[in-house]
């Protein structure tokens, strides 16, 4: 749209009530592909919010039900046998991939103690990297809409008022009637940018919260258990 037919629409815009849906129809092109872009974006951002919600609420939870079930007195194989085949949350994973480790070390006839501390330990640690990981799939998203979703709506509203301000050179009126709705146009590719980045960041911050805190939580219990296999490492060692 060139700034001859934006300055023959402004009539059609200011006689009309001005309703969002009429700012977009009436912009420039590159302001509906911003804004366009900026409501997919949106969409999108609150996929990822949903999905997080429930998977961090169901993992949070069934750690919490794994650990309770862990300090209940059950063997440590017994646990391992259910657990084993796929472990239902982040603690299970970590507990599983440990286990499997100290079998791996009893399984053959040479059974030696050397540096099985320390590979339980390392298990331990890349478990925990790898459900981290998992964790926070998808939160970069949130972090770029958050931060680059208002400068986005910002170009929106720069082009859309330097076509505004061309229309307005192209009619030769500059009462306020006439620049109002390019005005509004503009603006309006602003306010699309912060839908999109507002809830983006709240939640961005709120995930990051939540992954820090169950990885807090997989590190506490990675270091009790390995202080419970040491112990029967000492005790086998020394039988």
């Amino acid at each position: 749209m060139n700034p001859a037919d934006v300055a023959q629409s402004l009539p059609t815009i200011v006689a009309s009530d001005l309703s969002l849906w009429t700012l977009f129809w009436h912009a420039h092109w590159v302001v509906k592909f911003v804004m366009v872009g900026l409501l997919t974006c949106s969409v999108w951002v609150w996929a990822i919010v949903i999905d997080k919600w429930v998977l961090y609420a169901r993992n949070a939870r069934a750690m919490r039900n794994f650990e309770a079930q862990f300090w209940s007195g059950q063997s440590l194989e017994e646990l391992y046998r259910i657990h084993a085949t796929k472990p239902s949350n982040s603690m299970a994973a970590l507990f599983v991939a440990a286990m499997q480790e100290w079998k791996r070390s009893f399984s053959t006839q040479q059974r030696s103690f050397a540096g099985l501390q320390t590979r339980l330990d390392k298990v331990m640690q890349v478990t925990i990297s790898r459900e981290v990981e998992r964790l926070e799939k998808r939160l970069l998203v949130l972090a770029t809409v958050g931060s680059a979703g208002p400068f986005v709506g910002l170009f929106g509203t720069v082009w859309g008022i330097m076509t505004s301000f061309q229309s307005i050179a192209a009619s030769k009126n500059t009462s306020l009637a006439v620049v109002a709705p390019g005005i509004a146009e503009a603006l309006f590719a602003t306010a699309v940018g912060l839908i999109a980045a507002i809830p983006a960041t709240i939640f961005y911050n709120k995930f990051a919260g939540e992954v820090n805190k169950q990885a807090q939580q997989l590190e506490g219990f990675a270091d009790e258990f390995s202080a419970i296999l040491s112990r029967q490492i000492d005790e086998r060692g020394a039988g």
